[in-house]
C-alpha cells in the first residue's frame, strides 16, 4: 500500500496552498475529503483509511514514520541507520522496526525538520548536530559524508512525567537508605557529580536529585541540548548552548553560559553534562561559593571520572596537574556512579566521597557499593552495602542535619 499512500499524499499537497499557513485540523479535513473520493473509486477498509490518514498527516506535518514510534511511551530509543535500517529499544531490548523510509530524500526532509525545530543547522559541511524534539527527547544526527550508509538519527526519549526516587527504589535501582542519605546531602548543599556510561540513567538521576532542592532557591541549568525536567522549582533559569551559524560564528558555548550564570545570582548551578574544556569553568563555579551544584559526566568508575575531569581541564587550561587535582578535590564532594548491568537494569553502583590530595593523588572514600548476590531468571539480585562513613560533615552540621 506504499504506492497508494504516496499517490494520496501528492494529491493532498496539490490540494492545499503551500504559501499559506494551514492548521492541523484543516489539513486533516483535506486528507479526509480525498480519502472519501478514493474509497469510492477503490475499496479501502476503515482500518486502512485510519492508517492512511495518520501516515499522510505524519508525513506532511510530523516526522513521518518516526512519529508513531515517538508517540509510543514504551519505546525509549529510536535508531535510524540510513533509509532502510531502523531499530528501537523497548524494555531494554533492541529490535528491528518493520518500517523503512520510502526514499533518501524523505529521510533528509525529516532530518531538516528536526533540526529546524531546535534552531540548529546540519548539512554536508557541518554533518554532526545535537538537537531535541518539542517533547524534550534528545536527538543526535550524523549526515554523509561522515555517515557512510546515509543519515543516522539517534533519538533518546524521556518519560513525560520524570521518574521519582520512589520509583527508583521500587525498581531496585537504589536502596531507600541511600536515597535518604543523598536527600540529606542535597539539602545540605554538597556538590554532587553523577558519573556513568552511556544509557546508565545519568540525566534521569540528576532530575531525581534536583527534586530534593528547596523551592526557595534560585537554580540555573546549563545544557548542550535541554533535557532536564526539573519540577517544583519556581525560581528556575534554563539555558542552552547555541551552535555557530554557517560561517561558524555567533556560537554560545557551555563555557560562556557558565561564566554568565555567575552574574545571575544563582544559589545552585546544574550543568547537564561536562564533556569538554568547560570543566575548568564548572570547577571554578563550584569553588566560588555555589555549593549544592550538580553535574554529570561519562566514566567507568568514580576514579575514572576524576581522571577524565583532569584531562578535560587540561584541554582548556595550561596549568599544573597538581593545581587541577586540588581544584577537583575542593570542588566536588560526592560522586554517584551509575551503571547498566548485563540484565539491562540500571543501578547506583557506588557512592564515594571525594577527599583531599594524598601522595599526589585525589583520595576517594567509598560510602556505598553495589554487591551482586546471585542471578534469578536472568535478573541480577544484589544490594547497595555500606562500606564507609562520611568524613567531611561540616555542611551537614551547618544545615543542622544529622545522618
Amino acid at each position: 500500500m506504499g504506492w497508494l499512500k504516496e499517490k494520496l499524499q501528492q494529491e493532498v499537497l496539490d490540494s492545499i496552498d503551500l504559501t499559506t499557513e494551514i492548521s492541523d485540523n484543516d489539513l486533516l479535513c483535506v486528507i479526509d475529503d480525498i480519502l472519501v473520493v478514493k474509497s469510492k473509486e477503490n475499496y479501502i477498509s476503515m482500518q486502512e483509511k485510519r492508517r492512511l490518514r495518520r501516515d499522510i498527516f505524519n508525513s506532511i506535518r510530523k516526522l513521518d514514520l518516526l512519529q508513531d514510534m515517538i508517540d509510543d511511551p514504551s519505546i525509549t530509543e529510536i535508531m535510524v541507520n540510513g533509509r532502510k535500517d531502523i531499530f528501537i529499544e523497548k524494555d531494554g531490548m533492541i529490535t528491528r522496526a518493520d518500517k523503512c523510509f520510502e526514499s533518501e530524500e524523505k529521510l533528509e526532509d525529516v532530518v531538516q525538520q528536526i533540526v529546524s525545530q531546535s534552531n540548529r543547522i546540519v548539512n554536508a559541511s557541518s554533518p554532526i548536530v545535537d538537537a531535541r524534539l518539542p517533547d524534550g527527547s534528545r536527538v543526535n544526527i550524523v549526515l554523509p559524508p561522515v555517515a557512510l550508509d546515509g543519515p543516522v538519527i539517534t533519538i533518546r526519549r524521556f518519560p513525560e512525567n520524570p521518574i521519582t526516587i520512589e520509583e527508583l527504589v521500587e525498581y531496585k535501582s537504589i536502596s531507600l537508605e541511600v536515597a535518604k542519605f543523598l536527600e540529606k546531602l542535597v539539602i545540605a548543599r554538597y556538590n554532587i557529580f553523577i558519573s556513568g556510561g552511556t544509557g546508565s540513567g545519568k540525566t534521569t538521576f540528576l532530575n531525581v536529585l534536583s527534586n530534593y532542592i528547596p523551592n526557595s532557591e534560585r537554580i540555573i541549568t546549563i545544557e548542550d541540548s535541554a533535557e532536564l525536567q526539573l519540577r517544583g522549582i519556581s525560581n528556575l533559569v534554563r539555558m542552552e548552548v547555541r551552535n555557530g551559524n554557517t560561517e561558524g560564528s555567533n556560537q554560545i558555548s557551555i563555557r560562556d553560559l557558565i561564566k554568565t550564570s555567575l552574574r545571575m545570582r544563582p544559589d545552585r548551578i546544574i550543568v547537564g553534562e561536562v564533556r569538554d574544556e568547560a570543566a575548568i569553568d564548572m570547577l571554578q563555579a563550584l569553588n566560588t561559593g555555589h555549593d549544592g551544584s550538580l553535574s554529570t559526566g561519562h566514566a567507568n568508575s568514580p576514579k575514572d571520572m576524576l581522571s577524565r575531569l583532569e584531562a578535560l581541564v587540561l584541554m582548556g587550561a595550561d596549568i599544573p596537574l597538581m593545581a587541577v587535582r586540588k581544584q577537583i578535590a575542593s570542588a566536588i564532594d560526592i560522586i554517584v556512579h551509575l551503571g547498566r548491568l548485563r540484565d539491562k537494569s540500571r543501578k547506583v553502583l557506588e557512592v564515594s566521597e571525594v577527599l583531599d590530595i594524598e601522595n599526589q593523588e585525589i583520595t576517594l572514600n567509598p560510602l556505598y557499593r553495589f554487591v551482586e548476590k546471585s542471578e534469578e531468571k536472568g535478573k541480577i539480585v544484589g544490594q547497595l552495602e555500606k562500606v564507609g562513613n562520611l568524613i567531611y560533615t561540616e555542611k551537614l552540621d551547618r544545615a543542622g542535619i544529622k545522618i
